[in-house]
């Protein structure tokens, strides 16, 4: 049961850490907030994220190219380019290391208003952090795992960023249903989304991509939004822009 629980801590907030830091945030900047709070959310993430820990710098620059750029060839992670699931996330792999360690020009228009913090995420973003940190996993599992197949679970904890992202960059860009008729191919791959935060309603995110809310219709519940909401309220965050409303149903 304690491998379970860890589990599924992990799962949602690793999860948490992506959606509200580096993607509301960092990429497309839904919300405002001080340099402290700015500070412990850096930290947060990466307590939360562990051996997957993705600087929020980096994150943002390559979501900005993805919008920019969807299902192009210069899209950094797109199943149009790439045969198969575990191509694309090498790509994306490759395209994050270069943005990374500033490998490739990028133009400044996908560098503005990014939050910055150089020595934490070379730290955090080090072999040796994300090595501390699988140890820390498997050490985890040595104790508490009551049966051999419990230990299925451990390579998703240790990829767990990976594995979300391919979940929201292939699935939902293959499957699913459409609120409104874009020139890309994203989708909404879940009519409740219990498992991505929000995240899945993607195609929603691409119409309106700085909206602080990802769902549009009465059933797409967004939990993120409503947890943004209350740092909202609680002067944590500032909201930038509101959600927006408008069905076009194909």
């Amino acid at each position: 049961m304690v491998i379970f629980i860890f589990f599924a801590s992990i799962w949602y907030l690793s999860l948490f850490s992506q959606t509200f830091f580096q993607h509301r945030y960092a990429a497309h900047g839904a919300f405002t907030m001080s340099k402290g709070w700015e500070k412990f959310f850096f930290l947060f993430t990466y307590v939360t994220q562990g051996s997957s820990y993705m600087s929020p710098r980096a994150y943002a620059i390559m979501h900005r190219l993805h919008h920019a750029h969807t299902d192009t060839e210069l899209d950094p992670h797109s199943p149009s380019n790439s045969p198969n699931i575990f191509s694309m996330m090498w790509d994306t792999r490759t395209a994050y290391q270069q943005i990374l360690h500033n490998k490739v020009e990028v133009e400044a228009r996908y560098t503005k208003n990014l939050p910055k913090w150089s020595w934490f995420d070379k730290l955090a973003n080090s072999s040796l952090s994300r090595l501390l940190w699988v140890v820390a996993y498997v050490l985890f599992f040595v104790v508490f795992a009551t049966n051999p197949y419990q230990y299925l679970l451990l390579p998703i904890v240790v990829s767990m960023g990976a594995f979300h992202g391919a979940i929201v960059n292939w699935f939902a860009h293959k499957y699913g249903y459409i609120n409104f008729k874009l020139r890309n191919t994203a989708m909404n791959l879940l009519f409740v989304d219990v498992l991505m935060l929000g995240e899945s309603y993607h195609n929603n995110h691409h119409k309106h991509p700085s909206s602080v809310n990802f769902g549009q219709r009465w059933f797409e519940v967004d939990p993120v939004y409503h947890i943004i909401r209350l740092l909202s309220y609680l002067k944590v965050i500032r909201l930038v822009h509101s959600p927006r409303k408008e069905i076009v149903v194909s």
